[in-house]
């Protein structure tokens, strides 16, 4: 174990919150690949004057076929989650559980694939191995979409393996499908005042309520009519669905607020068009009475901000890396995902991924994030099995 160990130690120790930079973990990555013989390529931009980098890093021969292995190395937010009783960047590993922010999600598996990587025998290798790991992906898998029209270019005489492996924390379930997702603003607009005196203004907060409730109707009829289709790659939602994120709005106690914003996201089913919900309830918004009932002489505006969009994944069944994976694993059970995953940006350019990782979902993004010790402990065995009967044969 000391290996992976030690790896996911040194990563989990670099805060790579999304808002942050990730230099520093990939550098760390690539190093340890250029040591085991691996050829790297780094892609370097910045956002909003942070350093970010994406790391594509290939051995074997310049032969079709082969498997990419995906990791994101960004993590959300740690500070000011509360619940937290440990260290969030300092790898503890106890009798049963392995803790530290992105021990689940997806730190380990990144040290499992580094590991495995440089303990297989490259020199046998008879079709490539490339390795990937990327920024933001929890802010709308931003370093995967940089990179997927460029990886063809990164990888030189490399044909593009079609096949990919995202390791995102399934506690080794194996997903080809998961929603698109949808995040924009709903603001509501009043008229400010005094609050000693409602009628003379419009509450937006007051007026929210309207939106809030016509939202919930949206909700409802969607759970009420799912997809045969889809009945059984999400069984637990087989429609479309909304969350409302956050609601903020006012300045005072004594002030009649003059606006509201509300935070919403959509995910739609993997084959619709990741607007449809957004569209639909621009419609519905549009044609709602929205009024502060302190002041119900006026209506409220209403208007939507541009949405953050990231497509949904849908692969094809039957592909040789589902094969592999389900044979390692010892299940027949391929469905879809809750969570999202960088193979959503490849599909554009070919790329069929699957999503299969050690953690755990319930722990991604939670404080005291941990994943089990079997499964951190089990992953360079698994991940190196699969890799050797893709790439070796």
């Amino acid at each position: 174990m000391e290996p992976v160990a030690d790896l996911t130690r040194r990563l989990v120790a670099c805060d790579t919150t999304s808002a942050k930079s990730n230099v520093p973990a990939i550098e760390l990555l690539a190093d340890r690949l250029e040591s085991s013989g691996f050829r790297t390529r780094v892609q370097a931009w910045e956002a909003d004057g942070v350093a970010k980098s994406n790391l594509v890093a290939a051995a074997g021969p310049a032969e079709p076929g082969g498997l990419i292995v995906c990791g994101h190395t960004d993590t959300v937010p740690w500070e000011r989650q509360p619940g937290w009783t440990r260290d969030p960047l300092a790898l503890e590993i106890g009798d049963d559980r392995v803790y530290g922010r992105g021990s689940s999600d997806m730190k380990s598996f990144i040290a499992q694939a580094v590991v495995a990587g440089g303990a297989i025998d490259r020199s046998a290798l008879r079709r490539p191995l490339i390795l990937l790991f990327t920024a933001d992906e929890e802010v709308g898998c931003l370093g995967a979409a940089r990179l997927a029209p460029e990886l063809a270019r990164l990888l030189g005489e490399i044909p593009l393996p079609t096949l990919c492996w995202i390791g995102e924390p399934t506690s080794w379930e194996v997903f080809h499908a998961h929603k698109s997702f949808a995040a924009f603003d709903v603001v509501v607009h009043g008229r400010g005042g005094h609050s000693g005196l409602p009628e003379l203004g419009l509450n937006a907060i007051g007026a929210a309520t309207s939106v809030l409730a016509e939202i919930g109707r949206y909700q409802s009829e969607l759970r009420a009519n799912p997809s045969p289709a889809y009945r059984d790659i999400f069984p637990q939602a087989p429609h479309a669905t909304l969350n409302v994120g956050t609601i903020a709005g006012g300045a005072a106690a004594n002030m009649i607020a003059d606006e509201c914003t509300i935070r919403l996201s959509t995910r739609a089913l993997p084959d619709a068009d990741p607007l449809e919900p957004y569209r639909e309830l621009a419609r519905r918004l549009a044609a709602i009475d929205a009024r502060d009932p302190a002041a119900p002489a006026y209506r409220a505006e209403i208007s939507l901000g541009e949405p953050l969009v990231v497509p949904g994944l849908l692969a094809p069944r039957g592909t040789e890396l589902e094969a592999a994976l389900c044979d390692r694993l010892g299940t027949d059970s391929v469905r879809g995902a809750l969570l999202g995953a960088d193979g959503c940006r490849f599909q554009s350019i070919g790329v069929r991924s699957l999503i299969c990782g050690p953690g755990d979902f319930a722990e991604a993004h939670q404080p005291n994030e941990s994943i089990s010790r079997r499964a951190f402990e089990q992953g360079v065995h698994i991940v190196r099995s699969v890799v050797e009967r893709l790439c070796i044969g």
